[in-house]
């Protein structure tokens, strides 16, 4: 028997019915998006969705279902000596596969080695008809059209019910080193897209609160070179590894703070923004934390949703209300015309009945 065919069953039954699904993992990203007022399917409760299918250390890749623990599957990878590059963040220590995807949420080491998108191969889903589609394979290919696995990634959920997916893996770094420096952020921006313009063994980069980290990866004596000609402080290992995991997992200083500035009311929201990593300074009120060489602003902020994102307009980026209480402003930011047509088209094409998470999204 076909372990997906209940599965597959409940589906088929809600698009006839005029029924939908809030597909629910491990609830860890729960408050990513706008709220879903639908059936929660509790995915982490079916166990044809969990457990690893292949794991190929000697071909790089490993195929997972759906409902997978992220830090079971890290810790199975970590004893082949190998990673998911994007460092997947661990909200409260939770966070499944299908999560990961949905969100296309990526941890520090996301711009140096690649996010959630660059590092998936291919995925199984559940359309909005029951249907179980597979798309991609276990090896990177060059072909034209549509990527469409690829297009999961960051839909929160609105085309499909990803069953099983398959990612391209790192290699875990023979040696890696933090330096830490005082600087301004201006100075900390230059200084970051300087290290990335060298050709340094860079795997994350941030700033915050006069402090700018760097951390260095790959093997010895490259992460030794490249550490005595930046020079800078050495941070002994177990304190860079927990400002790295609390950084990743927003568990954090900065993160926590801005939680309980939010739960105690005092107006502020915390912000995402996306911008090119030479964007200069944001003038705002609040604090402001720096990731990715520059190119993702964290803000803790009471302005308005539109001046924060006017402001990541000139920037040249664009702004996504990460958290808030309560959420007076739309999460995302609505596509531009021409591409909102294209997403309207392929929502109608793998989920005609609006089975999966109507409104996660805001404006799809």
């Amino acid at each position: 028997m076909n372990p997906l065919q209940p599965l597959q069953e409940r589906v088929r039954a809600a698009a006839a019915e005029g029924r939908a699904f809030e597909l629910v993992g491990q609830i860890s990203k729960r408050f990513y998006g706008e709220a879903c007022e639908a059936e929660p399917l509790m995915l982490a409760m079916e166990p044809a969705l969990a457990g690893v299918r292949a794991l190929e250390p000697a071909e790089l890749y490993v195929t997972v279902g759906s409902a997978t623990p992220l830090r079971q599957l890290e810790a199975l990878l970590a004893q082949h000596g190998q990673m998911l590059g994007c460092e997947p963040p661990c909200i409260g220590g939770n966070g499944t596969v299908g999560g990961l995807i949905a969100t296309g949420l990526s941890g520090p080491a996301r711009p140096y080695l690649g996010s959630v998108r660059d590092g998936l191969l291919g995925l199984s889903l559940i359309d909005g008809r029951g249907q179980l589609l597979k798309f991609g394979g276990t090896v990177m290919k060059n072909v034209a059209g549509f990527d469409v696995a690829r297009l999961m990634v960051g839909a929160m959920g609105t085309l499909g019910l990803i069953t099983e997916a398959t990612f391209k893996l790192t290699p875990l770094p023979r040696a890696q080193l933090t330096l830490r420096f005082e600087a301004s952020q201006d100075d900390a921006l230059h200084a970051m897209n300087r290290a990335a313009q060298q050709g340094l063994p860079l795997s994350a980069s941030a700033w915050w609160d006069g402090s700018l980290l760097l951390r260095l990866a790959g093997s010895e004596p490259a992460v030794q070179s490249a550490a005595e000609r930046l020079g800078g402080e050495r941070l002994p290992a177990e304190l860079a590894d927990a400002f790295w995991a609390g950084l990743r997992h927003q568990s954090d200083e900065f993160f926590v703070g801005a939680v309980r500035a939010m739960q105690a009311g005092r107006g502020i929201a915390i912000w995402r923004l996306s911008l090119p990593p030479i964007a200069p300074v944001l003038n705002c009120p609040g604090e402001q934390l720096v990731e990715w060489g520059g190119a993702l602003r964290w803000l803790v902020t009471p302005l308005d949703a539109a001046a924060v994102r006017e402001l990541a307009r000139r920037a040249g980026g664009q702004a996504t209300l990460y958290a808030a209480l309560p959420k007076t402003a739309p999460v995302f930011e609505t596509p531009a015309p021409a591409l909102r047509a294209v997403l309207q088209r392929l929502k109608a094409q793998f989920d005609p009945q609006g089975v999966f998470n109507p409104g996660r999204l805001g404006w799809l």
